[in-house]
Order: structure tokens, then sequence, then C-alpha cells
């Protein structure tokens, strides 16, 4: 996972190549001082590593009609992925109907927000400054900053945007 040799791994760890092969071949089970020492070489904790789970979400890829509907009217949000819970990062097709925004209300919140604009123009607006943004080009703000989106063209504005921590 870390593209590290068993000779390199050994290296950071202070323990001998022989101790990491042995460990990888379920041939020992090494101390918990001794764990704590290998994972140190990554670096991992004990705790994270005993929590690791190595297999993918049950769900990877996802279809059009699989996005999850959030909101659905002049501005219409679409999560990827059938939920939130347990993900650090979240993810959304948005689009906005001719003259729909956010509200006169600026949003504010912790975190992080960044998206880019697929098609039609994006008013957004961050603390006092505001930007039209057309289809290519990108924002990236901290999500405490008052912010208000809005849609001032004749045609659909598309945004893909991903926030976090999650907020929906």
């Amino acid at each position: 996972m870390h593209g590290l040799s068993q000779r390199e791994l050994a290296k950071r760890a202070g323990v001998t190549n022989g101790t990491i092969s042995l460990i990888e071949q379920n041939r020992i089970s090494p101390s918990v001082g001794s764990l704590k020492k290998v994972l140190d070489g990554f670096p991992i904790s004990i705790s994270d590593f005993l929590t690791l789970d190595l297999q993918p979400r049950s769900r990877v890829f996802y279809q059009v009609k699989d996005l999850k509907v959030i909101e659905s009217g002049p501005i219409n949000f679409k999560l990827v992925g059938t939920d939130a819970k347990g993900r650090a990062i979240q993810m959304m097709h948005e689009r906005y109907k001719p003259g729909a925004d956010t509200g006169e209300e600026m949003l504010s919140h912790a975190g992080e927000e960044c998206g880019v604009v697929v098609a039609g123009v994006v008013e957004l607006t961050v603390g006092g400054e505001i930007r039209n943004l057309t289809s290519g080009e990108a924002y990236y703000f901290d999500s405490r900053l008052p912010h208000r989106f809005r849609n001032p063209g004749t045609i659909d504005a598309v945004i893909v945007s991903a926030c976090t921590p999650v907020s929906f």
C-alpha cells in the first residue's frame, strides 16, 4: 500500500528484515511493542491499523440514476453516493435554473468548498468579492466566509463541487 520494500520498512522501523518477512508470512505474531515499531515506519497508529478497512466501499461507480437527489427545484443538488455517512468529503452535481440562487442570506459554515463550472454562468459571491464563472472555470474557498451562488444567465448552470466536512 505504501510501496515500501521489506528492507526499507525494516530500516525505518528499526527491526530486522527477517522480522518483517516473518510477520508478512504469518509465521510470527509481533508483540505490541514490535508492532508499534513496525507501524511507526509507515507511519500509522496502532488504533488506525487495527481499524483499517482495505476493502473498497460497497460502491465505487455511480450512474446518473444512482446519484441521490438532495434538493430539486430551481436548484438541483445530486450527491455522489447514496449517503454521506462516514465520508470525509462530499461531492455533488449541482444544476441552477436561470435566475436561481441560494438566497439573499449568505451561507457560512465550517469547512472548505471547491468546484468547476461545467456549463452556463455562475455568479459566486465570497466575502465581498463577486465573480462570474463560466464553463471550465473553478473556485476554492474557506466556507466560513459568507458566500452565495446565483445563475445570472439564460441557460442552466452546472457545477461539479466538493466540500469538507460533509454538510448535507
